[in-house]
């Protein structure tokens, strides 16, 4: 019987005034405990928004784009190494004061973290009768506890806006067909390749119209940037795309994918290449399969939260800030619980595994596998169970989630539309 379904006693005043007591205290004491998980990111310092806004100053000055390097004392050498039309958004920033572009990257970022959070978690609060304010309140706080939002805020990336325009694209336009279905997919991958994979997902659920207005949508923003700078366009597009050694090293901790768990394995030495194309090619085909099933049966979240774990492991890098993806799964996970039978005894057993498994993944993405670890500063091979458990954590919970993670039988509601 669906938890919605289940009569309630009345309450009383009594009871009324407690549980607002109850909730006050909860969302209190996770705002509390918020600021220290920050903690060890400070160190950071928005290093990676600063790498952009000083090659937008080297850029401005008339140096070619992709020369810009700074030393970094885990990774040796950073590079920009974003696309041509990344760096057209960024330029204008350049302009301003440095301390006035971090406060609108972090405003930005949380105002994403909220708005997105209330895209995922209001058909739950909806389909379960659960107290509105309440459940919103804990959610975005939890979000804002993850590893890889801690990471995107004190790092200065831009994830959220990717996230933002994929859900806006994947959980609304696409689903109703809109006319603009497909441009929030194909902006995203021209700002930054990874969401590409989305493009590959809307080919697997047959969305045709919708992938080729990403297609053309990407393309378009491409070759806009290479109008404004051709000489840089063509220098990524033909070189700096494949050297993966401008992005660091791919045996480092903060590089949760399938290629960094082969690279951490035969450190110092390159991973078998030949291994990792067998296992993209299986998870590739499994996820998507998997993901295709889901959108086929109306269940979108599931479905790109499949392809968002997927992309995440078949890319040679994908840095902790990078993972977003664990957060839709565990609201898919928490709301599969909610529906399950309390009456019968296979009912309670499926939610008990579906609550252990949200609370397991939701523990394992915030403490992370960076934020409160030391891995040093040279190659270093896994040469123990806990260390490959614990430096690996998120490339292992992908592949279980992957596997996992259920697929409604029919659509969710979405409600709190852009």
């Amino acid at each position: 019987m669906p938890a919605d379904s289940v009569a309630s006693p009345v309450a009383t005043p009594e009871d009324q005034r407690s549980r607002t007591v109850r909730r006050v205290v909860t969302v209190l004491a996770l705002a509390a405990v918020l600021p220290a998980l920050y903690l060890p990111g400070l160190v950071h310092d928005f290093f990676d928004l600063k790498i952009y806004m000083r090659a937008m100053d080297w850029w401005a000055s008339g140096h070619p784009l992709y020369d810009y390097v700074q030393p970094d004392r885990v990774q040796g050498e950073l590079y920009f190494t974003y696309p041509p039309f990344s760096a057209l958004l960024l330029r204008p920033f350049g302009v301003l004061p440095l301390g006035l572009t971090i406060v609108v990257f972090t405003a930005l970022t949380c105002v994403g973290v909220v708005v997105t959070t209330r895209w995922l978690v209001l058909p739950v609060i909806e389909r379960h009768g659960l107290h509105r304010t309440f459940a919103l309140a804990v959610s975005v706080l939890l979000v804002f506890a993850v590893e890889s939002t801690r990471e995107t805020i004190t790092f200065g990336q831009i994830n959220m806006l990717l996230v933002v325009l994929i859900l806006a694209d994947l959980l609304f336009a696409v689903p109703r067909a809109r006319r603009w279905a497909g441009v929030g997919v194909g902006l995203a991958t021209a700002l930054k390749l990874f969401p590409g994979i989305f493009i590959v997902y809307l080919l697997v659920t047959r969305r045709w119209r919708a992938a080729m207005v990403a297609s053309v949508t990407a393309a378009a923003a491409t070759l806009l940037a290479a109008a404004v700078a051709p000489q840089d366009s063509w220098r990524f597009w033909t070189h700096e795309l494949w050297a993966t050694d401008r992005v660091g090293r791919t045996d480092y901790t903060g590089n949760q994918s399938l290629f960094g768990l082969l690279s951490r394995i035969d450190a110092p030495e390159e991973p078998n290449r030949l291994l990792w194309l067998v296992l993209v090619v299986a998870v590739l085909g499994y996820g998507l399969h998997r993901a295709a099933r889901a959108a086929r049966s109306g269940d979108w979240l599931t479905g790109l939260t499949l392809t968002g774990l997927v992309g995440g492991l078949i890319s040679p890098i994908t840095w902790t800030h990078h993972i977003y993806w664990f957060v839709p799964a565990v609201v898919v996970l928490v709301d599969a619980a909610l529906d399950a039978d309390r009456e019968t005894r296979e009912g309670a057993r499926r939610r008990r595994r579906l609550l252990a498994l949200a609370i397991g993944t939701g523990l394992v993405i915030v403490c992370g596998v960076v934020s409160f670890f030391d891995w040093g500063v040279a190659p270093a091979r896994t040469d123990n169970p806990w260390e490959f458990l614990v430096r690996n954590a998120y490339v292992l919970l992908a592949v279980l989630l992957l596997m996992l993670l259920p697929v409604r039988r029919e659509p969710l509601p979405t409600t709190g539309q852009p």
